[in-house]
């Protein structure tokens, strides 16, 4: 049987470290990664429904899921209780078990003073019976007395108070046994670990159906969250989206021409902090904003022309550089904005692409697919949108998305399809902060936008929409 599975997923902050809230006994299951988003509300027999975001504030992914509906879920709720107060009375034993030491420890202080107690009334009854030769002789001994019986009076206090709370745990005991023993008659055959394989197997299913999420449709985009305030009014700064989770290098391209300097950060509060781990001099100078940090390596357009270099940090090397054919370059075909913005190169889900215009469009967006290794063009697709109208652009799952990100009142607008070949008008508005935008591209990995807003680095989170298939055997 095959299910649909629908998600959500939303982009920064911080890279995904994944931990899973699973209900497995309601009627319409609700699973939760690192948070809860309002589920859409599906007839829970349509399938698997996801809507998530990949990324909260605190960096951690969140999924929520419905699943279809089982038939001994109506168990969940209630195993789940029982779970919780089986581990309430487990610490509640421990707790009486302190107590009972200490009370055992209080009683040894109780014992001394009673006898204590005895010998003083047999001293009184001795000053009773010869009150003038007793007192003399007696008092210094009586004042010992009494001076050591003094401390014991918090110790009776604390006994007291011990025996209080002890006879407060036994009667809640015997309450929460009573909900036990309801709650085991109604569960019949199921156990507890029944129940926990189910979780773990349901748990299996889940990952699986995450693993397939790779594309989706853009549905809105938020923020933006402004990291940082530096440099020109114009420039670049990217992270990597075939990193690992572990590593959150960020770097720093301040201008649209005439340099050479990158600036590399260890970590997202390293940029923030001003930190840097390392600078590297490129061989040749860029032209625009619009490059992409992809696998270890940097992808600019050279300035003054339409090649496409391709400089490894690791190396310090220029590992490839590839002539764009007929593109435009040097502000013959740029963003509105202008800034040499003629070549755009960008990554997604689906590899590494490369937007421009040539005359033989007649300065029209060109959409091309290229080879991370050898820059080579892949496959290309032409548009009937005039480069120069476009704010900035940016794919996500193999479609270009056009902005007029240059105006205040931004939206996205414009959406043309490489698996369909097809463009369609949308209206998805952001918040263009600080009134100009002059680098938009988007980070696979982390699925958010990263934005340079008149000198302010900012992110974008983004929310796509997703329809996957899974077998309902797997």
């Amino acid at each position: 049987m095959i299910k649909d599975c629908i998600l959500e997923k939303s982009g920064w902050p911080e890279p995904v470290s994944m931990r899973v809230l699973l209900s497995v006994l309601y009627p319409v299951l609700s699973l939760t990664i690192f948070g809860l988003y309002p589920s859409m509300t599906i007839g829970p027999k349509e399938g698997w429904q996801v809507y998530s975001s990949a990324q909260d504030a605190d960096g951690r992914c969140i999924c929520t899921v419905v699943a279809p509906e089982q038939s001994l879920c109506s168990r969940d709720a209630k195993s789940r209780q029982l779970r919780q107060l089986l581990e309430k009375v487990q610490n509640m034993s421990q707790s009486i078990e302190v107590l009972n030491l200490r009370t055992q420890r209080d009683f040894q202080y109780v014992m001394k003073m009673e006898n204590q107690m005895k010998g003083l009334r047999t001293k009184f009854r001795q000053i009773e019976d010869d009150r003038k030769s007793i007192i003399a002789r007696n008092f210094q001994e009586l004042k010992d007395k009494m001076d050591e019986l003094k401390p014991l009076i918090p110790v009776l206090e604390q006994y007291k108070m011990d025996a209080a709370l002890i006879s407060q745990f036994k009667d809640e005991i015997r309450n929460l046994s009573a909900v036990l023993t309801g709650i085991q008659e109604e569960l019949g055959a199921y156990d507890y670990d029944d129940l926990y394989q189910r979780v773990l197997r349901l748990d299996s299913r889940l990952r699986s159906c995450m693993g397939k999420l790779t594309c989706g449709k853009l549905m809105k985009i938020t923020g933006p969250v402004t990291i940082k305030t530096s440099g020109t009014r114009f420039g670049a700064w990217m992270t990597d989206p075939l990193a690992s989770t572990r590593n959150n290098r960020v770097w720093y391209m301040d201008s649209y021409s005439n340099s050479k300097i990158v600036r590399e950060y260890k970590t997202m509060e390293d940029f923030v902090a001003g930190v840097v781990s390392r600078t590297y001099s490129l061989p040749f100078k860029w032209e625009g904003t619009n490059h992409m940090v992809y696998n270890g390596s940097l992808y600019y357009n050279k300035y003054q022309s339409n090649i496409i270099v391709k400089y490894n940090f690791e190396t310090g090397s220029v590992l490839a550089q590839r002539a764009l054919e007929f593109a435009g370059f040097y502000n013959m075909y740029p963003y509105t904005w202008g800034g040499y913005s003629d070549i755009d190169v960008m990554a997604d889900e689906l590899g590494m692409w490369v937007v421009y215009a040539t005359n033989q469009n007649a300065g029209n967006v060109v959409i091309s697919q290229i080879d991370p290794d050898t820059l080579q063009v892949l496959k290309t697709w032409t548009t009937e949108y005039s480069k120069r109208n476009a704010g900035e652009s940016f794919m996500i799952c193999g479609t270009l998305y056009i902005t007029n990100s240059h105006l205040s009142g931004a939206k996205v607008y414009y959406a043309y399809s490489t698996k369909t070949s097809t463009y369609e008008y949308i209206d998805i508005p952001f918040h263009n902060q600080y009134f100009h935008i002059s680098m938009l591209d988007y980070n696979a990995r982390e699925r958010a936008l990263y934005a340079w807003n008149n000198g302010h680095q900012v992110i974008f989170n983004v929310t796509l929409f997703h329809v996957i298939k899974t077998d309902d055997d797997s």
